[in-house]
């Protein structure tokens, strides 16, 4: 497989077959990926694997958590309190267009928070990643986070996994923290979801589409 094949069939995949990963794999793909560009060879990233009993555990904390309506405060803000179009757009047409896949309607809000709880079980996904970052650093760094978080993606299509990025992690920090033993002095970024896609699940239907080139691209000769 090459780079372009790889980035082709990358997608947030949303249901995951029972069997587990090999550690070695994710040891070999997460340290593989450290390879990314970043700025002053800073390498901002902190990066926890879990599987078996310790995501078992967090995810039944989480569960706890979302069944007695417990929050916490986020460390940043997934998206801006504007957010105008044509990213407003965007964002509202995939998330209609996955929830059309699974046959949930607009108006049933109790099967679609339902449904968006299923976050928070990795989406069945027997590995997860969770990426932390010293609170003192800024957007540059955060920039390195996404390359490396990119690499981890593409370098698990590579291995036949799937995975799927998950900002949601990051209204639950302090959860997480306890799970992973995060130090004050990190603060959560997201989570990731990996394993073996279940193609029987509807959601995985899903393929979300890109804007044009002509939208965003200008070439100067």
């Amino acid at each position: 497989m090459n780079v372009s094949e790889a980035i082709a069939a990358r997608r947030s995949v949303r249901g995951y077959r029972t069997d587990p990963v090999d550690s070695a794999v994710l040891h070999g793909i997460v340290t593989k990926a450290a390879r990314a560009a970043t700025g002053g060879n800073l390498q901002p990233w902190h990066v926890d694997v879990l599987m078996g009993a310790p995501l078992e555990a967090l995810k039944a904390a989480i569960a706890a958590k979302l069944w007695r309506g417990e929050t916490e405060t986020p460390a940043y803000d997934i998206y801006p309190s504007e957010l105008v179009a044509p990213y407003r757009d965007r964002r509202f047409a995939v998330g209609e267009a996955l929830y059309a896949e699974i046959g949930i309607p607009r108006d049933d809000k109790a099967a679609r928070r339902l449904w968006f709880a299923r976050n928070f079980q990795f989406f069945g996904a027997p590995a997860a990643l969770f990426c932390t970052v010293d609170r003192r650093m800024g957007p540059p760094q955060w920039a390195d986070l996404g390359m490396y978080l990119q690499n981890v993606m593409l370098l698990a299509v590579e291995a036949g996994l799937a995975t799927c990025a998950q900002e949601c992690w990051a209204v639950y920090p302090e959860t997480v923290a306890a799970a992973i033993d995060v130090p004050p002095e990190r603060m959560l970024f997201c989570g990731m979801a990996i394993g073996f896609e279940d193609i029987e699940e509807p959601a995985n239907r899903l393929c979300s589409p890109r804007a044009p080139a002509t939208e965003w691209l200008k070439i100067r000769e």
